[in-house]
């Protein structure tokens, strides 16, 4: 491989997760009286966390949430928590065919308990060892600061310059285009419209996959 490490998002890259977390968003904002889609929260949530996720709703609805938006939000991830979510179609096959010695992490707006546990459903829990990066826990500016991939690459002891950056989020993509690396905006989860490769390049993503068939050979 032309990279020497390899830094992976993980909400739509590893776990087709974006689609039924911005859904479920969009469903709880409707019921509570302010119409939202799922295309519509994708396209203003994802990829964000903590304060910054809240900050963004916040905006989208003209003031603050309804109270029992927490209780919502921490249902439904428990109960995504007990049943799993599938990869990303490819994902498995493509992390299980890494070299053994190239350097993984992964660098996620997620918790490293939610990582850890879907990293189990799909059966690649022991590929990454302890290099989960959450962008709520490891670094006090999470995306779309570059400082996540800062940390992962030190952390798995690569230059910046020399990783790859797999993301499939606007907002992962704008840290990963500032951090350095050479990143590639995969377009390939159920939350992947006909105009996102547009939006990924618009924010300077020149190397492109639809699916991780074109990651390998955008690596090879």
């Amino acid at each position: 491989m032309k990279v020497k490490g390899i830094i992976f998002d993980f909400d739509g890259v590893l776990i087709d997760s974006e689609f039924i977390g911005n859904r479920h968003v969009a469903e709880f904002l409707t019921a509570a009286g302010y119409p939202t889609t799922a295309e519509q929260a994708m396209a203003r949530f994802m990829g964000l966390s903590g304060a910054n996720f809240i900050a963004a709703i916040e905006r989208w609805i003209g003031g603050p949430l309804p109270a029992h938006f927490a209780t919502a939000r921490a249902e439904e991830d428990a109960r995504i928590m007990r049943e799993g979510i599938d990869e990303v179609a490819g994902a498995v096959a493509f992390v299980s065919g890494l070299p053994n010695d190239l350097p993984r992490a992964i660098a996620s707006s997620s918790s490293t308990r939610w990582i850890a546990r879907h990293l189990d459903h799909i059966g690649l829990r022991t590929v990454f060892g302890e290099h989960l990066y959450s962008g709520k826990e490891h670094v006090a500016r999470g995306k779309p600061a570059p400082d996540l991939y800062w940390h992962a690459a030190e952390a798995i002891g690569v230059p910046i310059a020399d990783c790859a950056i797999i993301e499939d989020s606007p907002v992962g993509a704008t840290g990963a285009v500032a951090s350095g690396a050479f990143v590639i905006g995969l377009c390939a989860g159920n939350h992947c419209g006909p105009d996102h490769e547009a939006a990924l390049r618009d924010l300077g993503v020149t190397a492109i996959a639809h699916d991780f068939a074109a990651v390998a050979r955008l690596l090879a």
